[in-house]
C-alpha cells in the first residue's frame, strides 16, 4: 500500500481519528452504506463477513453516504443506533462522507481511480458499492448488486 493511501484520514462514528494506515497489512472491504436503501439488508452480510474473516485479517469499513436518493439522512447518532439495533454492526463505521463530486472523500477518490467501474467510469453509482483492498494495495470494485456472501472467495484469495 502506498504511503499516500495509508495516510488518508477517517473519523469513526464515535469520533476517533484514524488513518487507513491503522489497518495496514489487512484486507480491507470498504463500502459506502445507507440506512434507507434497498441494499441496506447487506449490513447483515457485511457483519457476517467481518465475523467470519476478521481473525484472519479482514477489516470491513463502512462509510455512510447520503448522495443517492437521500437514503442516509440521519445524523451520526441515528446511524449508530440504526446499525446496532437492526443489524448488530460491530465492524468499524465512519462519519458520513461524499463518494462523488467536489467533496469526494480522499479514500473514495483513491479507490475509484484504482478500480474504475463499468466502461472506465470512476463514479460510484449507488450505495453499497464495495472495494476490496488487498495487503499489497491492489483494489477490486464490486457493484451494489453483489451480495457480501458472494465476496467470500475473493476475500479468501486476498487473505492468502
Amino acid at each position: 500500500m502506498s504511503k499516500d493511501f495509508l495516510s488518508i484520514p477517517c473519523i469513526t462514528l464515535d469520533g476517533q481519528h484514524k488513518t487507513i494506515g491503522d489497518f495496514a497489512g489487512k484486507v480491507l472491504l470498504v463500502v459506502n452504506t445507507a440506512s434507507q436503501c434497498g441494499f441496506t439488508p447487506q449490513y447483515k452480510g457485511l457483519e457476517e463477513l467481518w465475523q467470519t474473516y476478521r481473525k484472519q485479517g479482514l477489516v470491513v469499513l463502512g462509510f455512510p453516504c447520503n448522495q443517492f436518493g437521500n437514503q442516509e439522512p440521519g445524523d451520526t447518532l441515528d446511524i449508530v443506533q440504526f446499525c446496532e439495533k437492526n443489524f448488530g454492526v460491530s465492524f468499524p463505521m465512519f462519519r458520513k462522507i461524499d463518494v462523488n463530486g467536489e467533496l469526494t472523500h480522499p479514500l473514495f477518490a483513491y479507490l475509484k481511480k484504482s478500480a474504475p467501474g463499468m466502461f472506465g467510469s470512476e463514479k460510484v453509482k449507488w450505495n453499497f458499492t464495495k472495494f476490496l483492498v488487498a495487503p499489497d494495495g491492489s483494489v477490486k470494485r464490486f457493484a451494489p448488486l453483489t451480495k457480501p456472501a458472494d465476496l467470500a472467495h475473493e476475500i479468501e484469495r486476498a487473505l492468502g
